[in-house]
């Protein structure tokens, strides 16, 4: 509806109506802009609802996003329980034949058929012919009488390829609304709606595309890192000093593995290793700076008095990594697949921390000459026969706590000046 057509259309509604949309209008607004969370949007909105009168008995949004583990989320809002039900939607999850019956897919084929913002009403109550959809007869079977749902597609449909939004905000977001008053929804009860929710959708637009970035920052920058650029750290050669203890670890004999198999199956080692790695560390509170081939570099910052915790952080860390490593060995043997042998080194020291590369391509990375000796011990492992080297730095602190190391003399590190006093840990040791 052109601009003038709008005003004029809620100039003709009775003044109650009209002041209801406006305040619930200014209401989405305020709240976008104060950045309220999707979920907790739909439940203000929900709850405006009802104080306006509108007899809902469940209401429900959901929305797509970009995300490794999330295809979507969503909220379900339920009278009975006056509450909102936050949800995640995994990869691959959705029961494909459930899915294409729903309203919602209804709605999304529309959309890619080039209708703008479709949406969907029917009066349960009515007769079985407004029960198309396996939902809908459930939602009449609990008692609902009235449907209605709409779809807000996000930027430029067209422009997108798949005729549904722009997926770096998420597609766009549904909402279904039913009631089980016996005469249904309103006339004013679907215009409130109707003229409110794309003030709402723009309000979860705003925080789907913070939740976006925020998520793909930290998946692929680690948690930490991801959260300083997120908030602002993007300036080329802003750095800062920490103290960390240092976790690095490498597949062994990847190269010819590399040389021999095919892709997919040096992928799936890859993934299978990193993540049998990585659950330690994330239970931890280490931070996983990056992969670089088959090998991983993480790191445990400290303040000085805390030293002793993060060290046996790190040591726990590993020794479970360990283990994560030769239980999934034992099914890749069984499959007849490559075995994922890992080496670790353990380094403590100080590293700088922050931004560096060319003006329009920057990592977020820690360098240093600790980070350069860790990488230069964990090369020694499979000379001296260990899988787990540590040293002297780090075995001085390690040893605070009670922690048996099995010292191996001094070693010659490439490109470090003097030899090194290396320790091994025992992948089985308690501490």
């Amino acid at each position: 509806m052109p601009h003038a057509q709008a005003k004029f259309a809620i100039a003709a509604l009775d003044s109650a109506l009209a002041q209801r949309i406006v305040d619930t209008h200014i209401w989405a607004v305020e709240q976008g802009l104060r950045g309220a969370a999707a979920a907790e949007l739909f439940d203000g909105y929900c709850q405006r609802l009802v104080v306006h009168g509108t007899p809902l008995w469940r209401a429900h949004s959901a929305m797509e996003t970009l995300h490794p583990q999330w295809h979507g989320y969503g909220a379900t809002w339920r009278r009975d329980l006056n509450a909102i039900a936050p949800e995640s939607y995994a990869h691959g999850e959705d029961d494909e034949a459930i899915w294409v019956r729903s309203p919602f897919y209804a709605l999304i084929e529309r959309a890619r058929a080039g209708e703008p913002n479709p949406s969907m009403r029917r009066r349960l109550s009515a007769g079985p012919e407004e029960r198309d959809f396996p939902a809908l007869k459930e939602f009449f079977a609990a008692g609902a009488t009235d449907y209605a749902a709409w779809l807000f597609v996000y930027g430029d449909p067209l422009a997108s390829g798949l005729g549904i939004g722009d997926r770096s905000q998420g597609s766009g977001v549904v909402f279904s609304f039913a009631t089980d008053r016996d005469a249904g929804f309103s006339d004013d009860d679907v215009m409130l709606m109707q003229a409110t929710l794309p003030a709402l959708s723009l309000a979860m637009k705003a925080h789907a595309g913070h939740v976006i970035a925020s998520g793909l920052l930290r998946t692929y920058l680690g948690w930490d890192a991801g959260g300083r650029v997120h908030a602002g750290a993007v300036t080329r050669g802003s750095m800062e000093q920490l103290r960390a203890a240092i976790w690095y670890a490498d597949i062994r004999g990847f190269t010819e593995l590399s040389d021999s198999a095919p892709g997919p199956t040096v992928i799936d080692l890859l993934n299978d290793a990193f993540e049998a790695m990585a659950a330690p560390l994330r239970e931890r509170g280490g931070q996983v700076l990056k992969f670089v081939g088959d090998a991983m570099l993480a790191t445990f910052a400290f303040e000085e008095a805390e030293r002793a915790v993060a060290c046996g952080r790190a040591i726990d860390a590993v020794i479970e990594a360990t283990r994560n490593l030769e239980a999934l060995n034992r099914v890749r043997a069984e499959a007849g697949a490559p075995l994922a042998e890992v080496d670790f080194a353990l380094h403590v020291g100080e590293v700088m921390y922050g931004n560096v590369g060319a003006a329009d391509r920057l990592d977020f990375t820690a360098i240093g000459p600790a980070i350069n000796e860790v990488v230069r011990i964990e090369a020694l492992c499979q000379p001296l026969g260990r899988s787990i080297l540590v040293s002297p730095e780090f075995a001085e602190i390690a040893r605070e706590s009670g922690r048996r190391l099995e010292p191996l003399g001094l070693h010659a590190l490439r490109g470090v000046k003097a030899p090194k006093a290396l320790f091994a840990l025992d992948g089985n040791a308690q501490g």
